[in-house]
């Protein structure tokens, strides 16, 4: 059967028509359809290709622009024309046109030129609206408030929870949750409307009655004293001819945690607060602006308590049907109040917003004997419950949700933040449906009290859930990939942590959605590639750059989370392997999508950074941190410890400095890149003689982290990789194949055996569950990533860290990459690697030029590999063979493929190619 699927694949390939011709399928500005909030200068285009033929790539492209949608039909560019560009160039195209307007639509498209100089068809037309970037954009809009916060009650940055009680009145007060609302009038025929908004710290935004755009907590979390985001909306189709409304509901957010239920750490940066400019263009040319001042009118909401890190509370006897309409009377309303604008700069949220996308029902229910009833959705996930109940007005129920249940069957939240739950008071007798608006948690279970299931008997009268679900919450970032293979553990595998992983894309990437919620940053570079594999981060890690360079200190060190709500003590506050994400992200976003705009804007922090790590340093010797966070080295007698600090913080001190030199290269400063050159060099001299045994080949205590951080950031000279990697190998089948690596170390160990060509170590690792990993966990019941190898109940069942496996999915079982000396995915890499059981495997991996995929089986036949490389790349491709061997390409015998390392080497250019090797 596999045989015929080949060979109809095979006909498929020789039937497709044989005309070179290119079509541009997807037109991007800042890496997006159609983008609003960009910014006026330093714009980038690109777009992706699609051929029916092989080997094809673009030899010139013209960019033009035009002030209207008219004008770029009618071929009147009055914006910007490039004309012919000679280049192969179709990524993050640089605009070098006039500065543009703020709060404008602008309207563009691309035309290119094939292989063989011939003009293919424009793309369609494109468009993306510019942000506001001053206070006069702005056009004397108010920050409006229902209520202020006295200078003296302000706690910013946010205060630890052990520390709160020292706080005296601090942090106390309950803000009201507050309802604004703007009526208006259109008497002339429109033509488009924009919307410039934000609300501190959260916010929900209508008109006549209808929710604007699908964004759940927005806006993004900032430090609100450096950067304060606002949304860009076209809410053209919402407004009418005559009256109008604009509703807004603001709630808390990390603008402000009372020391109410659980709490991580406490704020008090102001009251809830919003502004907006709703900027209106009519038909006949002329233009009205309505903005946020003291004429709008605010009310109490029935939201009586909200907390990012303690639940929420709503008593529906307190709702104000059609509040947000055009037909309600606010005269009892108060004027709001112009506040104080928050200290940060307003700026234009870039990435995708936070959305509820998933829902799940419940598995099983059972009653407690504490006579409490307990729902199972099945799945551990970061979001909220939606409720549908009826029964007598005025009655309240209270849901608990939890990642866990205790012995008893009860909600157990001793590890993930107790105690959190929702509260909802009914307003009528009938059925109502409701669900909280500015907080979540990350949860599978759910407890209720003060209600029954409808299907058991009610002899009190209580109120009855007739529906009850989850609603999972994530950044809604496009997807990027898929895997799957034939072992059916490790499709279990990329399920666990690809639960993680959305449970903690929010508007920053979390460690876990309930307990703290907070960025700490070391995951971002541990854990990018597998979140890159999955998703199309670029804009949520160009943020998070914007958070680094915000939390950046004087002295140059970086913070050990971003945004920095609270300041830490000792290593949670200063760790080399956590605060170079300040350094390593840039080079991420570098070479995975060729943005040396941002590299430039980063640099003076990543030099003042490295510069604070040397300052650090003794002899290149870094001592302070975390170390290999959450290592599970063994400590028996004989065996190899857990590894020193000093090892992991100046190995990425080393790694910081490298990458360092690489982006002054691409800046072209050729100074710099000279003395970080020479400095790197230094620290590993240092550090080789530090912590190498020359006579062993074994790096300090030989743990897993010890050995493989050298290997994979280059501290181990070219003479010992050898056996320096084979130690690390034989140490592992030694101890049993046992994970032991920590939250640093773990994702290093995969680079350098995966570098290395022991593959078939990693399979051996994580194909079993009887030790702590990732099969242990899936034994458990987990169905997110835990924070702990062995699973334990007082951790977070829904942890980012430790997923690293998930790039080996990738890049080793699919084979899916780039090459070292590519950026962007222009020189792609093929390289499936069969291990153990695996007869199949198959991937999909969207790149800045379009779709990778690869799909491949083994049998006793041999190796067949379908793939698809995206135009405008070239591609290697890496297939198991020998010297004996015989390659077949789309059919045809090649004689001439090069084998090394018992891989045979096919280059190709774009399109659809059958690998088989006999």
């Amino acid at each position: 059967m596999k045989r015929k699927v080949l060979f109809y694949f095979f006909v498929l390939l020789c039937s497709m028509p044989a005309t070179a011709q290119i079509q541009v399928v997807a037109a991007l500005c800042e890496n997006k359809v159609n983008p609003m909030g960009v910014g006026t200068s330093g714009i980038h285009f690109g777009w992706e290709l699609e051929s029916a033929t092989t080997n094809q790539y673009q030899t010139a492209y013209q960019l033009v622009i035009a002030s209207t949608a008219e004008n770029l039909g009618r071929k009147q560019f009055d914006v910007f024309n490039s004309n012919k560009v000679v280049s192969s160039q179709s990524t993050m195209i640089n605009f070098t046109g006039p500065a543009l307007m703020p709060a404008h639509t602008y309207y563009w498209k691309v035309g290119v030129w094939d292989k063989k100089g011939k003009r293919i068809t424009w793309s369609a037309a494109q468009q993306f609206t510019t942000g506001l970037f001053t206070t006069g954009d702005w056009l004397n809009a108010k920050w409006i408030g229902y209520e202020t916060l006295a200078d003296s009650l302000r706690t910013a940055p946010a205060i630890h929870a052990p520390f709160a009680d020292s706080l005296g009145n601090k942090c106390l007060q309950r803000p009201v949750v507050p309802m604004f609302r703007k009526q208006f009038a259109i008497g002339k025929k429109l033509q488009s409307a924009t919307l410039f908004i934000t609300g501190l710290g959260q916010y929900e935004v209508s008109i006549n009655g209808a929710k604007v755009g699908k964004a759940f907590l927005a806006p993004g979390w900032t430090y609100f004293d450096k950067t304060v985001l606002y949304n860009t909306y076209d809410v053209t189709s919402q407004l009418q001819q005559g009256k109008n409304a604009i509703g807004a509901l603001v709630g808390n957010g990390f603008y402000n945690i009372n020391r109410e239920r659980y709490f991580k750490i406490v704020s008090a940066f102001g009251m809830p607060q919003m502004i907006c400019r709703l900027q209106i263009e009519y038909a006949d040319g002329s233009t009205e602006n309505i903005v946020s001042d003291e004429s709008w009118k605010t009310a109490p909401s029935p939201i009586t308590f909200s907390s990012i890190y303690g639940g929420e509370d709503y008593d529906a006897q307190l709702e104000q049907f059609g509040w947000n309409t055009n037909v309600f009377d606010d005269s009892k309303w108060k004027n709001a109040l112009a506040v104080k604008a928050p200290l940060g700069k307003l700026l234009p949220e870039q990435d995708y917003p936070v959305v509820l996308t998933d829902s799940f029902l419940p598995q099983k229910i059972w009653r407690t004997d504490t006579g409490f009833y307990v729902y199972d959705l099945g799945q551990n996930i970061s979001g909220i419950v939606q409720l549908k109940i009826k029964g007598k007005k005025g009655k309240t129920v209270k849901l608990v949700p939890a990642e866990l249940v205790k012995s008893n069957g009860t909600a157990n939240q001793d590890a993930s933040g107790d105690p959190f739950y929702f509260t909802y008071t009914l307003r009528s007798n009938e059925e109502e449906i409701w669900q909280p608006r500015f907080t979540y948690y990350g949860f599978r279970y759910v407890q209720v009290e003060g209600a029954l299931p409808d299907t058991v008997a009610n002899p009190d009268n209580l109120p009855i859930i007739t529906g009850l679900n989850s609603l999972h919450n994530r950044n809604a970032n496009p997807q990027n990939g898929s895997f799957a293979c034939s072992n059916a553990l490790f499709n279990r595998i990329y399920t666990l942590i690809n639960w993680a992983i959305k449970s903690n894309m929010q508007s920053v990437v979390t460690d876990c959605p309930h307990r703290e919620k907070l960025s700490w940053l070391e995951q971002d570079y541990l854990m990018g590639a597998g979140i890159h594999y999955n998703y199309d981060i670029y804009s949520l890690y160009r943020q998070l750059v914007n958070d680094l360079i915000d939390a950046q200190y004087e002295q140059g060190f970086v913070p050990d989370i971003a945004p920095e709500f609270v300041v830490f003590d000792g290593g949670f506050l200063d760790s080399p392997e956590w605060g170079s994400s300040a350094v390593i992200l840039p080079w991420l976003l570098y070479n995975w999508y060729g943005d040396t705009a941002i590299v430039q804007k980063a640099y003076p922090m990543m030099e003042k950074y490295v510069a604070y790590l040397e300052s650090k340093s003794n002899n290149h010797i870094l001592t302070h941190g975390l170390g290999d966070w959450f290592d599970y080295g063994p400590k028996e007698p004989g065996e190899a410890q857990l590894t020193p600090k000093a090892l992991t913080a100046t190995a990425i001190y080393y790694y910081d400095v490298s990458l360092l030199g690489k982006m002054a290269d691409v800046l072209h400063y050729t100074q710099a890149a000279n003395a970080l050159r020479q400095q790197a060099l230094a620290i590993k001299q240092s550090f080789n003689h530090t912590f190498f045994n020359p006579t062993t080949k074994v790096y300090a205590t030989g743990s897993q982290t010890a050995m493989a951080m050298p290997l994979h950031v280059g501290l181990v000279d070219e003479s010992n990789t050898k056996a320096v990697l084979q130690n690390l190998v034989d140490s592992i089948y030694a101890g049993n194949k046992a994970l032991t690596a920590g939250d640093i170390g773990f994702h290093f160990l995969v680079k350098a055996l995966d570098d290395g060509g022991a593959s078939q170590l990693l399979y051996d690792m994580n194909n079993r569950d009887d030790v702590p990993g990732y099969g242990f966990q899936l034994k458990k019941g987990a169905t997110a990533l835990t924070e702990s190898w062995p699973a334990l109940e007082n951790v977070s069942n829904n942890h980012l860290m430790l997923g690293h496996i998930m790039e080996w999915l990738y890049s080793g079982l699919a084979g899916i990459g780039q090459e070292d000396s590519s950026t962007g995915y222009k020189i792609i890499k093929i390289r499936p690697q069969p291990v153990g059981d695996i007869t199949a495997a198959n991937g999909s991996f969207h790149t800045p030029y379009g779709w990778v995929s690869t799909s491949w089986t083994k049998n006793e036949n041999g190796f067949a590999l379908q793939t698809q490389i995206p135009v405008n790349t070239t591609a290697n491709i890496y297939v198991p063979a020998t010297a004996t061997s015989s390659i077949f390409v789309n059919g045809k015998k090649k004689n001439d493929v090069p084998i090394k390392d018992n891989a045979a080497i096919v280059t190709t250019g774009s399109g659809k190619y059958l690998i088989e090797v006999k």
